[in-house]
């Protein structure tokens, strides 16, 4: 059986700092045989520089790999280490275990089945033991070994063992926790790690790795309602248009219908596309791209689910959140949320109650400090759809963000949805507002851009959408007054217009962009400035060169022909116009009036379900 194949066994090992869990990882990579020659060797050398354990190696090494962290003799970091035995494959995440660190252990946590709490005999359970006991409790981790470690500090007795294995599952009655397997070892000399010590006669369980390729934590995610989150829409061509992301929970075969959760817009699977050829079904983990069988606006962050089983929609909540900033938890602040691939602003409404790490009570709280838990109520600015955390972790899971600062101020379990502050239909969820977007329209001078974007900007104006629209010769007088027309001052110039279109769409305005912009390159660039997580919607303004010569409302081509302006683009050699390679909306408009292009454009945004 090779690694590829075997069952693999997410787990972390967490607990308060010098419990040792450095060492106990690089005691299982040192049993199970997954050091080279070299790596030894350069152990045994950073040993006599950096290390804690004298004359010894210090297997603490192999995983503490930042500089600072084998200085410190300290973990800072999340250390990610694959090992296997003959039974099972394993990732390991090492997390640190200082107060100011607890961030990294909560990311550890959020992925791992199982976790192994250390606890130092000599200090017994302590303040950050049961913190991070809570934090593994609420990311969704049902299984822990409680691992005594350092029981050769207190010369393998018995009683304090026993002491510290009744404090911990005293304390842990509330954590809803499945199993609490206690196990007495030493890290350092390796006792009840991989093999049974001599040390320990009185304790009769299982060593901690036959228990680690014994313990069943398998929840089989297939076998729940489909979650589908996009990553990525996929245009390479004119002729192919998929939705690229992992399968989060559930299975998917072609034919099968879907629903977007936010919109209720329906489609059947076409093709589920790999690197390696289509599958005819997919299940969860499966990495694939799908392809519908109809044109429905779908976009990076959106969510596919079955129809019969759709998530909670609203744009309130009620979470745990565990707050992870130096600055404390304000009521009425508004934060970005991030879930999934969905980014919207928030803000905490009430704080229900703060949990005490120590006796599991509940306390009033009007606002948290930095790695203080409490469950609170959220209001969004807009809906979007989700699952209790219990149910889901990939779609219950949410982080919060500073607007100014940009640091992760927490981290979110959802239990329940609110009443949203929209009501929404039983029948067709629909978010309260379509959402903003980046209308850019394209094309060589004289295409008809500008009268395009001014015809929009109205029917946007009458539809009750904000809007801002930015205009090239506008901005060419005033912010890229210092640009001229060479390549690159064109890309900066393009630069500058996706900096302030994402601006914009900060404040929730729809912005329409109308610019030559005859680079692929840089459009492709302004697409990126504005972000995977907002919408960008391309537009071609085509019309024959001839034609924008006919028309020529500012008399550049005719000075371009008479030899008095160079660098025309679309006439001059030297200044090419790119088309675009996959617009999401191709218009002729030297083939028909512009107040028909609006209306097909108008149209386009309405069957996307962009505009009322």
């Amino acid at each position: 059986m090779t690694a590829a194949t075997k069952q693999l066994l997410r787990f972390l090992t967490c607990g308060s700092v010098d419990d040792g869990k450095s060492t106990l990882i690089g005691r299982l990579l040192f049993e199970s045989q997954q050091i080279f020659e070299d790596q030894l060797a350069a152990l045994t050398k950073d040993s006599r520089r950096h290390g804690t354990t004298g004359a010894d190696v210090d297997l603490a090494l192999l995983v503490d790999g930042l500089e600072a962290e084998r200085q410190q003799g300290i973990t800072i970091d999340v250390a990610y280490r694959f090992f296997s035995t003959p039974k099972r494959a394993f990732i390991v995440a090492d997390t640190p275990g200082h107060e100011q660190y607890t961030r990294n252990m909560a990311t550890g946590a959020s992925t791992a089945s199982l976790a192994i709490i250390l606890i130092d005999a000599r200090k017994g359970v302590l303040t950050q033991t049961r913190r991070h006991s809570h934090i593994c409790a609420l990311l969704g981790i049902r299984d822990v070994i409680v691992a005594i470690n350092k029981i050769d500090l207190v010369d393998y007795d018995r009683a304090t063992y026993e002491r510290i294995v009744a404090d911990y599952r005293h304390f842990a009655q509330g954590l809803g926790l499945r199993s609490i397997v206690p196990i007495p070892l030493s890290a350092r000399f390796g006792d009840n790690v991989t093999r049974r010590a001599d040390t320990t006669p009185w304790y009769s369980g299982p060593t901690l790795l036959e228990h680690l390729e014994s313990v069943d934590v398998e929840h089989d995610l297939s076998d729940r309602p489909l979650r589908f989150s996009i990553q990525h829409v996929n245009r390479p061509s004119l002729d192919f248009r998929g939705f690229s992301g992992a399968i989060a929970a559930g299975q998917i075969a072609v034919g099968d219908p879907v629903l977007v959760a936010t919109t209720g817009l329906t489609a059947a699977v076409a093709r589920i596309v790999t690197a390696d050829g289509d599958l005819p079904r997919a299940r969860a983990g499966d990495a694939v791209t799908l392809t519908l069988d109809r044109e429905i606006d779908l976009a990076r962050g959106d969510l596919l689910v079955g129809p019969d089983h759709r998530p909670a929609l609203s744009d309130r909540l009620a979470a745990h959140l565990l707050w992870m900033d130096q600055e404390p938890l304000r009521l009425g602040h508004t934060y970005w949320l991030r879930i999934g691939d969905i980014w919207t602003q928030a803000v905490v409404d009430a704080i229900d109650h703060r949990i005490d790490i120590n006796t599991q009570g509940r306390a009033p709280a009007d606002q948290l400090a930095l790695n203080e838990i409490g469950h609170c109520q959220l209001t969004l600015a807009r809906p979007v759809p989700f699952d209790p955390y219990a149910e889901s972790r990939a779609t219950g899971a949410f982080i919060l963000v500073d607007r100014y600062s940009h640091r992760t101020a927490g981290a979110g379990m959802i239990t329940a949805p609110l009443p949203p502050t929209t009501p929404q239909s039983a029948d067709t969820a629909q978010p309260a507002e379509p959402r903003p977007f980046v209308l850019w329209l394209t094309g060589r001078p004289g295409a008809g851009k500008t009268t395009l974007a001014h015809l929009l900007e109205r029917a946007f104006k009458d539809a009750g959408r904000p809007t801002y629209h930015l205009d090239g010769d506008q901005l060419r007088r005033g912010l890229c007054s210092d640009l001229g027309f060479s390549p690159a001052d064109r890309a900066e110039n393009i630069r500058r217009v996706g900096e302030l279109a994402r601006l914009f769409l900060g404040a929730d305005l729809t912005v329409l962009c109308s610019f030559v912009s005859p680079y692929e390159a840089d459009r492709q660039r302004a697409r990126a400035i504005v972000g995977p997580d907002n919408l960008f919607l391309e537009i071609y303004i085509d019309a024959s060169v001839d034609e924008c010569a006919r028309r020529d409302p500012k008399g550049l081509y005719a000075r371009a022909r008479a030899g008095e302006l160079r660098g025309l683009t679309g006439v001059d050699p030297s200044s090419p116009y790119e088309p675009p390679l996959a617009p999401d909306l191709h218009l002729h408009t030297d083939q028909e009036p512009p107040q028909a292009s609006a209306a097909r454009i108008l149209d386009h945004l309405r069957a996307r379900g962009l505009l009322r």
